[in-house]
């Protein structure tokens, strides 16, 4: 079965910085673009970022560009989400998502278990 475990969230200052991982099973990670999303309580779930699959083209959500970055390690089957800078706003679950391509949330087939990040003092 094709599987993709998250995992690195915790609590953070802000300011602070994370790295989520999230690794897959059952298939080759280099083969799917990979999405990272978040939904913070009472809020709509929101594209964060995303990485083609040859890894030469990355998107990030405006309120996350030049704070987040989306590397991929390949070796280990893994895509992270480096967080730095992080603010209380910053504050959800953060889901990994697998398509063939960077695509609206409702279009990946293949999710996470999800990773919980809180940002406070």
């Amino acid at each position: 079965q094709l599987q993709l475990v998250e995992s690195g969230g915790g609590l953070v200052q802000p300011g602070g910085s994370l790295r989520l991982s999230c690794a897959a099973s059952g298939f080759t990670l280099a083969t799917y673009a990979i999405g990272w999303f978040r939904q913070a309580p009472g809020k709509e779930r929101e594209g964060v970022s995303c990485i083609s699959r040859s890894g030469s083209s990355t998107k990030y959500a405006d309120s996350v560009k030049g704070r987040f970055t989306i590397p991929r390690d390949n070796a280990k089957n893994t895509v992270y989400l480096q967080m730095n800078s992080l603010k209380p706003e910053d504050t959800a679950i953060y889901y990994c998502a697998a398509a063939g391509l960077c695509v609206l949330w409702h279009e990946y087939d293949y999710w996470g278990q999800g990773t919980r990040v809180t940002v406070s003092s």
